[in-house]
């Protein structure tokens, strides 16, 4: 700022009260800071409900190529056994590995290394997720009617999965 203009704005009365001034100071810094602050926030802070699809495989693994193993209703224990559904989830997981292969998980557990459904059921997180537990038994009521993968991977991404109630899952086979 220029010697005159800020000898004006300290001469005027309203800036020689201390109240005001610290008031504007702090208005100023907050303002500063928050505009520095959203540049490194999440864009998850920021997104709408529309966060994309998750990540999913596009087609069965090529030929030759084993998927990583499922874990077994018998590696489930405590409180990844709770409930019926979360054990029959697993054996269910296991008659499908290669549809579960190509859905992609709207528990966005890609951030933190997932490239599919697939991938949920290779530990226990399958068994702590409601989305990934709502997923598996929506794509293996789908794949029981006779649809593809990519059939069934439009209806989770419309969110058809959403539908599934737990409470009577375990009785889906």
């Amino acid at each position: 700022m220029t010697r005159l203009f800020q000898n004006h704005l300290f001469q005027n009365k309203l800036f020689q009260n201390k109240t005001v001034r610290r008031s504007l100071t702090t208005a100023l810094l907050f303002l500063v800071t928050l505009s520095l602050a959203s540049q490194w926030a999440s864009p998850s802070v920021f997104a709408s409900d529309d966060e994309g699809i998750p990540a999913y495989n596009a087609g069965p693994p090529a030929k030759g190529t084993k998927l990583p193993p499922l874990l077994t209703k018998a590696d489930l224990w405590g409180a990844n056994a709770q409930n019926a559904y979360q054990t029959h989830a697993y054996e269910l997981a296991a008659k499908i590995p290669t549809v579960l292969h190509q859905q992609p998980c709207y528990c966005y557990c890609d951030r933190m290394g997932h490239n599919s459904l697939h991938s949920c059921f290779e530990g226990t997180h399958g068994a702590e997720c409601s989305t990934c537990l709502k997923e598996l038994y929506y794509s293996y009521q789908q794949h029981q009617k006779g649809r593809s993968a990519a059939q069934i991977r439009a209806g989770i991404i419309k969110g058809e999965w959403k539908q599934i109630d737990l409470a009577s899952a375990a009785t889906i086979n």
